[in-house]
């Protein structure tokens, strides 16, 4: 199903051209991988065009209704130039107080040009000056207004302007907007609100310095009187209280202490070293000491000893102790041991006199500086309340000092009084008013109508829940689609009518067509159609179709409801079929309402209800008491004979089965068609002795749900589905869908 199909019309004359037909399968792989989202949107709005097009005009004259309804506003700008006062006269700033930055100066200007009190003093000066405006509305759009007998604008009322203010980025410009149904009234209201900031500004300024002025002098007098009074006070309380002070500041007690207070620490870390001296010696034996082992005459000492010592071992060994040798020897030795011992107890005592003597000093150090703290102490009160005093002097005088010179500055500031704003651009009349924009809302409206529109339509299409294009039932249903029919509206022929003359298969005249609608008969009556074609591409997808190695002889079509269009694929499929030399028989298995005897012009007065009451044997019954013939070749039908109550029971019935394999052994392929599958049971039934089932489903009627519910019940009941069939799909509402249809002639 999925290879090119090359299909060929052989010519009756051996002299003439053959006709090439190439058909390209639909193939929804690729389509799905392109963009299918964009692609369905694409279709919907092909589908609907016209309903897009009427919301877009719909939006449109919308648009300009009310664009027609709505008052003229003219807008006049003025352009104003701010400069911060901090950054053009640093030397006016009062004070220590930092400079007012522009990313907070401009909008704060910007804010007062919006204020209600500045625009009821522009109201107050326009008034004054008895402004007067004759503007009158002649153009165009007035004209349109009073034709269509819509109210007239409403003029200026109260002398009132819509006022909006746009600083500049980066710059000191601020633009000032005002919007009025009157343009002379918005270009005076702009240029008076102008001078009248300007006017205002100054008038603050002014009023400002002046208070300022006025206050600084009051404080400065009392700060001056204030100042003499405390350096009276700091002068008489040091006289009284004979306070002596260095060049720091400090007093001479003080200093004292200082000086008392470091003897102290030194003594205190003098008598620590001694103590630990001390305390060493006394708790350890005399050679331990430090001091001891340290001694430059001790070692001396013991090194004299151990020489005396060793020459006293060699004369041991040759004299007696009664030898004078021996015995001078024996005399120094002891005589350095008693010097020996002598000067060790020296240091010991010399190590405890140097603790006492530390001891001593650091306790007369201590009484000294605990004295001298009595002293500062009484001291500090006398010298906390003349600090006290000296604060309040240098408080005074910097107040003094700082009033001084806002003094200064505040009459600098009177004497260069000046404006911060400047006009750059004084507001014009405008000609034309800048709303309603008829463009624009026209626009607007246009795309708001276009947006309403793909809404409905992407509403309802997502509503529907039907297939519309082929691959649907194939991917939703995970079933190979055996073809796509076109709607009936496209029986036209491909190709020219030389083609179609010279080179295809004749078609039936009208009294060989039988007595079917056209489209139950395409293919024989149509055979260069559209339809016709799609059909032979349906009958490819079957024959290519392998069922347990074979392809399928018996085959049920069915659909999921009514009027889809199974009866019209039965006999299409048929005539198909019989085009390439295949024996078929069409089997009318809808007993209930029959449609193939009306379809190929065959009475209904005995036929499949008949066969299946009999008791008599098939199998030596000729076939022609069994089928009837039509007038096509290789077709043959058994129509459903007359109704019966009990139709479950007779297509249940063993016969039913005899019937079938009888046929079996007459035709190449059987057709069944048989009831929908939801509303009646028989095609499960049928189903079972056919060797594969086909779906039919109706583009935009039949629903994903019913066609699943459809698919389940053949497959629950074990019988082999073959794919689906997409009927009445209209390929020319859907364009990107299909098949590619090319001719080409050779000799």
């Amino acid at each position: 199903m999925h290879n090119n199909e090359l299909i060929v019309h052989p010519s009756r004359s051996k002299n003439s051209s053959s006709t090439v037909l190439y058909l390209e399968p639909f193939s929804s792989s690729s389509q799905e991988t392109e963009n299918p989202l964009s692609m369905q949107i694409w279709r919907v709005m092909r589908q609907r065009l016209h309903w897009l097009v009427a919301a877009v005009l719909l939006g449109c004259l919308i648009g300009f209704g009310m664009s027609l309804r709505e008052t003229p506003i003219y807008t006049a700008k003025a352009s104003l130039e701010i400069q911060n006062p901090a950054e053009t006269s640093p030397s006016v700033k009062v004070g220590d107080e930092a400079p007012i930055s522009a990313e907070s100066y401009l909008p704060t200007q910007s804010a007062i040009l919006q204020s209600r009190t500045l625009h009821r003093l522009t109201v107050e000066r326009l008034h004054r000056e008895h402004f007067q405006s004759g503007f009158q509305s002649n153009s165009e759009m007035g004209m349109l207004r009073r034709i269509l007998r819509l109210a007239p604008p409403k003029p200026a009322q109260s002398w009132g302007a819509s006022v909006e203010i746009q600083p500049s980025v980066n710059t000191r410009i601020v633009n000032i907007i005002c919007s009025s149904p009157d343009p002379q009234f918005a270009a005076a209201f702009a240029n008076a609100l102008v001078n009248e900031y300007i006017d205002s500004d100054l008038k603050a300024r002014w009023d400002a310095i002046n208070n300022a002025r006025q206050w600084l002098a009051q404080q400065l007098e009392e700060a001056r009187a204030k100042l003499q009074q405390s350096e009276a006070n700091l002068q008489n309380y040091g006289a009284a209280s004979h306070l002596l002070f260095t060049g720091d500041k400090e007093s001479a007690e003080q200093d004292k202490l200082k000086e008392m207070q470091t003897a102290l620490f030194a003594a205190q870390a003098e008598r620590i070293a001694k103590q630990s001296q001390y305390q060493i010696a006394m708790s350890t034996t005399a050679d331990s000491v430090p001091q001891v082992i340290d001694s430059a005459q001790l070692s001396d000492y013991q090194t004299k000893l151990a020489d005396l010592r060793r020459q006293l071992a060699d004369l041991s060994q040759e004299y007696t102790p009664e030898h004078p040798k021996v015995r001078r020897v024996q005399a120094q030795i002891d005589d350095l041991e008693k010097s020996f011992t002598q000067e060790r107890t020296n240091i010991i005592t010399r190590i405890k006199n140097e603790y006492q003597s530390a001891l001593v000093k650091e306790r007369l150090l201590s009484s000294a500086y605990q004295e001298q703290v009595r002293v500062v102490s009484e001291q500090t009160q006398t010298t906390n309340q003349y600090n006290i005093l000296e604060r309040d002097v240098e408080t005074n005088r910097t107040l003094y000092d700082s009033l001084l010179q806002k003094s200064r500055e505040a009459d600098t500031a009177t004497a260069m009084r000046g404006s911060n704003a400047r006009i750059v651009d004084p507001a014009e009349p405008p000609s034309v008013p800048s709303k309603p924009n008829f463009l624009w809302n026209t626009l607007i409206g246009a795309i708001g109508g276009l947006l309403v529109g793909l809404g409905l339509m992407i509403t309802q299409e997502s509503l529907d829940r039907s297939f519309k294009e082929p691959g649907d039932a194939s991917s939703h249903l995970n079933l190979p689609e055996l073809g796509v029919i076109p709607e009936r509206t496209q029986l036209g022929t491909y190709g020219s009518k030389r083609h179609a003359g010279a080179n295809a298969l004749p078609s039936a005249t009208a009294a060989q067509r039988p007595g079917g609608s056209e489209v139950e008969v395409v293919t024989w009556s149509e055979k260069s159609s559209m339809i016709a074609e799609s059909f032979r591409s349906a009958v490819t997808s079957i024959l290519y179709s392998i069922e347990n190695g074979a392809s399928p002889r018996v085959i049920l079509v069915s659909s999921a409801i009514r009027g889809e269009g199974k009866t019209t694929i039965v006999s299409n499929l048929g005539i198909t079929l019989a085009e390439i030399n295949q024996k078929v028989l069409l089997i009318d298995g809808d007993m209930r309402k029959p449609r193939l005897n009306e379809v190929f012009n065959l009475p209904n007065d005995w036929g499949l209800s008949d066969l299946l009451r009999e008791t008599s044997s098939l199998r030596d019954c000729p076939i022609e008491a069994l089928v009837k013939r039509t007038e096509m070749p290789e077709v043959s039908v058994l129509t459903s004979g007359p109704g019966a109550d009990n139709i479950s029971n007779l297509l249940h019935s063993h016969r039913m089965l005899e019937l079938v394999q009888r046929l079996r052994s007459e035709f190449d392929v059987i057709l069944i068609d048989t009831p929908p599958m939801l509303d009646i049971a028989d095609a499960r039934v049928l189903g079972r002795l056919a060797d594969a089932a086909i779906l039919v489903f109706r583009a935009g009627r039949t629903s994903k749900d019913m066609a699943l519910a459809a698919k389940r019940r053949l497959t629950d009941d074990g019988i082999p589905v073959l794919g689906t069939i997409l009927n009445a799909w209209d390929s020319k509402a859907n364009s990107s869908y299909g098949y590619g249809y090319t001719y080409a002639e050779y000799e």
